[in-house]
């Protein structure tokens, strides 16, 4: 009798098991697959980020781009010195479809099929180059230009903060 009840206790443990390890899978399967990653490191500091605009690599329409351009609530920011450089870094799946770099909404690098770059801190503060004043927001746009060109299929977006102390 007491051989016949822990089989069957250890039956349920089973099949209590199996079912959590059943939900579990139907539960990842559910989410969505994580869009690829850019990163923008500052000296010592790094910030990386999925994309704000993104369906699965497939082409955005126009107006869902500018929508994200405008959006910038969730935004990662980081703090630029002028005088430092910032690298950007892409997954090579980025770099696959290439990427433009765009400051403000408005294109400040030709298309690129690197997964990194670097550019001068002191050309994201600069009027000559559309920045200026204290912030600004930098997007890396995949897969197309801002006006034209190859259709856009990403956009990552990064606020930068001009540090005080320069």
């Amino acid at each position: 009798m007491t051989s016949l009840v822990l089989r069957s206790a250890r039956r349920r443990r089973t099949v209590a098991a199996f079912g959590a390890v059943s939900a579990g899978l139907l539960v990842l399967s559910a989410c969505d697959k994580p869009t690829p990653l850019a990163t923008v490191t500052v000296g010592s500091k790094s910030v990386h980020s999925e994309a704000s605009c993104y369906n699965d690599g497939k082409e955005l329409e126009q107006s869902a781009v500018e929508k994200c351009l405008k959006d910038m609530k969730d935004v990662k920011s980081i703090t630029v010195d002028p005088d430092e450089k910032v690298r950007f870094g892409v997954d090579p799946d980025i770099a696959d479809k290439g990427w433009t770099l765009l400051m403000n909404g408005q294109p400040l690098t030709e298309a690129s099929k690197k997964t990194y770059v670097v550019i001068p801190g002191s050309v994201f503060f600069n009027q000559q180059y559309g920045g200026g004043g204290k912030s600004t927001t930098v997007s890396l746009l995949e897969g197309g230009k801002a006006k034209g060109g190859a259709k856009a299929t990403g956009l990552w977006s990064f606020k930068f903060k001009k540090d005080s102390d320069a």
